[in-house]
């Protein structure tokens, strides 16, 4: 790991490359390009030709764990392998969406920031403190815990209704206050997508202290204006992910420049967004 925070790579990046791009590496066997086996070999392949081809345009890389461990140990180590070819300069965050009672989770920030050695990490709010502070405990590393997903049922749950001394607030939001509340700190942030724009930008007014990673642009069609606008925060700056939106692109013939092309399209619209807004 880079003797800088993340946190200050995060901003380093961001000024030099002008867009909040998070590269995405989700490299699902059934979406590879035709020259690529459909097995641990191919997905590794595309992981690292994703890196290499549009992780100069991103000012951070955010890979999917469930896309290696589905392979058991060869995956792991393909993971493994492709962590360290990240350039040193580039945080790299695992969407692994851990959290669990604080033993487990104690062992589970010991595999991703010890022994794997990624920047940052995504975290279930659902334990409570219990399942955050074990990672709290890995000096100046990231993390960002769900708030308002992407996904078309994240209202199912985020969106019930909790008590509060002047009514009720959503879910969503309660758990957006808490984090903000209870962590004031650069590296902890929150997860809320650009699939629900209104609920994403009402969030920002909430709580205007955390970075958020913003999933759902691209393939999902989330608001990607809306997304710009409200993932930095007063403590730290945010990110925009996209993923399918770049590895899409990798078709026939020469999928690097055309993942590489895609990258370039995404950052360029993001920093059109980003020169709008109030210095």
């Amino acid at each position: 790991m880079s003797a800088v925070a993340p946190v200050d790579r995060l901003r380093e990046r961001l000024a030099r490359l002008g867009a909040p791009l998070c590269l995405g590496i989700d490299p699902h066997p059934g979406a590879l390009p035709p020259d690529l086996p459909r097995d641990v070999q191919g997905i590794e392949r595309f992981a690292r030709g994703l890196l290499e081809a549009a992780g100069p345009m991103a000012t951070a890389v955010k890979v999917n764990v469930a896309f290696f461990e589905a392979f058991g140990s060869a995956g792991w180590a393909a993971l493994e392998r492709l962590r360290g070819d990240v350039p040193a300069e580039l945080p790299i965050i695992a969407d692994a969406k851990r959290g669990d009672l604080a033993s487990t989770a104690e062992r589970q920030a010991a595999s991703l920031f010890g022994a794997l050695d990624v920047d940052g990490v995504t975290l279930s709010p659902y334990l409570g403190e219990d399942a955050i502070e074990p990672f709290l405990a890995f000096p100046d590393r990231l993390v960002y815990v769900l708030a308002r997903t992407s996904n078309p049922s994240a209202a199912t749950l985020q969106h019930l209704a909790t008590a509060t001394e002047g009514g009720s607030q959503p879910l969503y939001e309660r758990v957006a206050t808490w984090v903000a509340e209870r962590w004031p700190e650069s590296r902890v942030g929150l997860v809320v997508g650009a699939t629900a724009p209104a609920e994403l930008e009402g969030l920002r007014r909430l709580v205007p202290g955390p970075a958020f990673l913003v999933p759902g642009v691209g393939a999902q069609g989330g608001d990607l204006a809306a997304a710009v606008r409200a993932c930095h925060g007063g403590r730290a700056p945010g990110l925009v992910n996209v993923s399918r939106g770049i590895a899409g692109e990798a078709r026939e013939g020469d999928w690097r420049a055309s993942v590489a092309a895609a990258a370039q399209r995404w950052s360029e619209a993001m920093a059109e967004v980003g020169a709008t807004l109030p210095a």
